[in-house]
C-alpha cells in the first residue's frame, strides 16, 4: 500500500501497516489467560474473576451451551446488560464457532421477536428481571428452545450478595425477579456449577463469523451486520497498535459503554481482554455517582466513553474533589467531543482524550487522533493503520473529492464487515468495489485528518442550501448557558426544509431564543441560523448516550401531520357552514 498523507501524523511507535497476528477471539482469551492466570479480568460491585477463573467460566459455559445443542453457526442471543454473565456468554459462544447475537437490553418485544426470529436464535442468555418483563409472554413468538436465565446477584459475595435483592426489588421496574423452573428454563450459575465436563474442540477460521451486530433498527428494518473473528480481532490489534504505552497485564478499564454496542465490545471489553487487563463493569451507563466511584476506587487507567458521559462527570456536584488521577487515556466516539468537555475533563483527570470514528459494519473502529501527537478537537483524527479512508461525491460516490471538500466518507480495512444477515442487495449497495460506503459526509484536510460534517440522511437542505447539523450542535456546545443540543431539519413550504434546534441548558443558567439566534447569527452563515429554538429538560439518548436526531424529526413530523388533520378538519367544515347560512337566508 503506497504512503497515505496522514501515516506522517501518526505517533511514533505507531506503525504504518500492521501484521496481523492470526488469532480468533478463543485464541485471545487463552493468550491473556496464560499470561496473567491471576491478575482481575472482571471487577463487578464485590466480586472479581481472574484471567484464570474467567477461562474456567468461558469452558463450563461452553461446555453447558454444547449440550444444549449449540455448535457451529448456531445463534446464541446474549440479552444482558454488562454483568460478568455477558463476558461469560460471549466469549463461550464463540468458543463453539457460534454466532452471538448481542441484543439490546432496553428492545421491545416486538424488537426481540424481529430480531431472533431474523437471526434464528436457538438459545438465549438473559437476565430473571428481562424475561420476567418482556420475553414470558413473548416466548411461544421465538424460535428459542433453551433460555438460560441468569441474576445481577450470581457472582457477588457476601454481604452484597445477601442485600443487593432488597434494593434491586424496590427499583422501577425491578432488577429482579422469580422465574419458575421448567422446560427450556436453565440458570446460569447452577448451570455452570453442574457442567463436569470439557467443551467440544471446534475447528474455527477467522473468516467465521462470530457476531451478528444488529444496526439500523432505529431508521428502518434492523441488518445484522456479519463480523467475523478477522474482522473483531484485527480491530482490536489496530487499537492496540495505535496505543503502544498500554501496559499489558497492568491496565483498568471502565466497561461502561454497554457490551451489546459494539462499539462497547470492542473498546471496553476485547482490547481489555487483548492486553490482559481488569475490566471494570457497569449494567448502567446513567449511574454517574457509580461511575466516578469505580473510577476512584478501581484506579480506571483507560475509559472509553461518550461525550455525554465525559459532560456529565464534569457537571457532577464536587467532582474535583474526587480523585480521578488514575485516569491516562480516554477514548471518545459516537458523536462530536465539545472543546469545552474536553479541556474540563483532561484538567480535572490529567488525561488524554482522543476523539475517534467507527461504525458497527467495520468492527467498529476507523479512525483516531494521535494520543502524543497533534490532535484537532473537533476532527476524528486519522486512519488507524492498514486502513484507507477518502471522500468522494455524495451522489455518485465515484468521484474522488480535494483536501477541504465535503462528501461522503468510504473506508477500506481488514475490519470491514463480511455483509448484512440475508440481506445481499443492502451489502452490495454499502460495499462497493471492496469499499465501505459509511453514509457519512466528512472533509479531509492537507494533514489528512478527517472532520465529520452529518449524515446524509441528517442533512437539511433549506433553499438550495447544504446544511450539516453537527456544526450548528458543535457551535451551540461553546455557548456557555447550553449543556446539550441537537438540531434538525423540519418541513417548511417555502424553503423547503428549515433549522430547528433543541437545547438543554445548564443548572441555573437562562437564556433566550432571541440570544442564542443572535449568537449564531455572529458564527453563522445567515442560511444557517436556526428559525426555530425549543428549550427542553432533557433530549432523547440511546442506550449509549447518543443523541436521538430521529426522534425529534418524528416528533416534529408528527406536530405537523395533527395540524395538517386539524386544518382539514376546518376545511371540511367550511362548505356545511356555508350551506347552512343560504339554508337560513332562504
Amino acid at each position: 500500500m503506497e504512503e497515505k498523507i496522514w501515516q506522517k501524523s501518526y505517533d511514533a511507535g505507531v506503525p504504518k501497516q500492521i501484521d496481523f497476528k492470526d488469532l480468533t477471539i478463543p485464541q485471545i482469551l487463552d493468550n491473556s489467560a496464560a499470561r496473567f492466570p491471576d491478575s482481575p479480568a472482571i471487577l463487578f460491585l464485590n466480586s472479581k474473576l481472574t484471567y484464570k477463573e474467567l477461562r474456567r467460566e468461558v469452558n463450563r459455559l461452553a461446555a453447558a451451551l454444547s449440550d444444549l445443542g449449540v455448535k457451529k453457526d448456531s445463534r446464541v442471543a446474549i440479552h444482558l446488560p454488562n454483568l460478568p454473565q455477558t463476558v461469560i456468554s460471549f466469549l463461550a459462544t464463540v468458543k463453539l464457532g457460534a454466532q452471538a447475537v448481542m441484543t439490546n437490553p432496553l428492545y421491545t418485544p416486538r424488537e426481540i421477536e424481529h430480531q431472533w426470529n431474523d437471526a434464528g436464535c436457538e438459545v438465549a442468555i438473559t437476565t430473571d428481571f428481562l424475561y420476567d418483563q418482556k420475553l414470558r409472554d413473548i416466548r411461544h413468538k421465538l424460535p428459542v428452545r433453551n433460555f438460560i436465565i441468569a441474576s445481577v446477584t450470581d457472582y457477588l459475595r457476601f454481604p452484597i450478595k445477601q442485600l443487593a435483592p432488597i434494593k434491586l426489588r424496590k427499583a422501577d421496574p425491578p432488577l429482579i425477579a422469580k422465574v419458575a423452573p421448567g422446560p427450556g428454563i436453565h440458570f446460569f450459575r447452577k448451570l455452570i456449577r453442574s457442567t463436569l465436563s470439557s467443551p467440544p474442540e471446534v475447528q474455527i477460521n477467522m473468516e467465521d463469523v462470530a457476531l451478528l451486530q444488529y444496526t439500523g433498527g432505529t431508521t428502518g428494518v434492523a441488518k445484522g451486520a456479519m463480523l467475523t473473528h478477522r474482522n473483531l480481532s484485527v480491530n482490536v490489534q489496530q487499537e492496540r497498535a495505535w496505543f503502544p504505552n498500554l501496559e499489558e497485564g497492568r491496565e483498568v478499564v471502565l466497561g461502561v459503554l454497554p457490551y451489546f454496542h459494539v462499539f462497547g465490545l470492542t473498546t471496553s471489553f476485547l482490547l481489555p481482554l487483548y492486553v490482559g487487563a481488569a475490566m471494570v463493569l457497569m449494567p448502567n451507563p446513567r449511574d454517574i455517582p457509580t461511575m466516578i466511584e469505580n473510577i476512584s476506587k478501581q484506579r480506571v487507567t483507560l475509559l472509553p466513553a461518550v461525550p455525554a458521559i465525559f459532560n456529565a462527570i464534569n457537571q457532577y456536584p464536587g467532582i474535583e474533589k474526587i480523585d480521578t488521577s488514575s485516569v491516562k487515556t480516554c477514548i471518545s466516539g459516537s458523536a462530536p467531543l465539545p472543546r469545552a468537555v474536553l479541556e474540563r475533563f483532561e484538567e480535572l483527570t490529567g488525561s488524554k482524550i482522543v476523539e475517534g470514528f467507527g461504525l458497527t459494519e467495520a468492527s467498529p473502529v476507523t479512525h483516531v487522533n494521535p494520543l502524543n501527537g497533534v490532535r484537532k478537537v473537533g476532527s476524528i483524527g486519522l486512519p488507524v493503520p492498514s486502513t484507507e479512508a477518502k471522500i468522494v461525491d455524495a451522489e455518485t460516490g465515484q468521484k474522488e473529492l480535494a483536501p477541504g471538500e465535503a462528501g461522503e466518507l468510504i473506508i477500506r480495512g481488514p475490519q470491514v464487515m463480511k455483509g448484512y444477515w440475508k440481506m445481499p442487495d443492502e451489502t452490495s449497495e454499502v460495499i462497493r468495489h471492496g469499499w465501505l460506503y459509511t453514509g457519512d459526509l466528512a472533509a479531509m484536510d492537507e494533514d489528512g485528518y478527517f472532520t465529520i460534517v452529518g449524515r446524509k440522511k441528517d442533512m437539511i437542505l433549506a433553499s438550495g442550501y447544504n446544511i450539516y447539523p453537527d456544526e450548528i450542535d458543535r457551535l451551540f456546545m461553546a455557548h456557555p448557558a447550553v449543556l446539550e443540543a441537537c438540531t434538525i431539519g423540519v418541513p417548511d413550504p417555502k424553503r423547503g426544509e428549515t433549522v430547528k434546534s433543541f437545547l438543554v441548558l445548564k443548572p441555573g443558567m437562562s437564556t433566550t431564543a432571541e440570544e442564542i439566534q443572535e449568537f449564531c447569527r455572529q458564527n453563522l452563515a445567515v442560511y444557517k441560523i436556526p428559525k426555530l429554538i425549543e428549550f427542553r429538560e432533557q433530549l432523547p439518548k440511546s442506550s449509549v448516550l447518543k443523541l436521538l436526531r430521529r426522534v425529534l424529526r418524528d416528533e416534529e413530523l408528527a406536530k405537523l401531520q395533527e395540524e395538517k388533520e386539524k386544518q382539514q378538519e376546518v376545511t371540511n367544515v367550511v362548505p356545511l357552514l356555508d350551506a347552512l347560512i343560504a339554508r337560513s337566508a332562504a
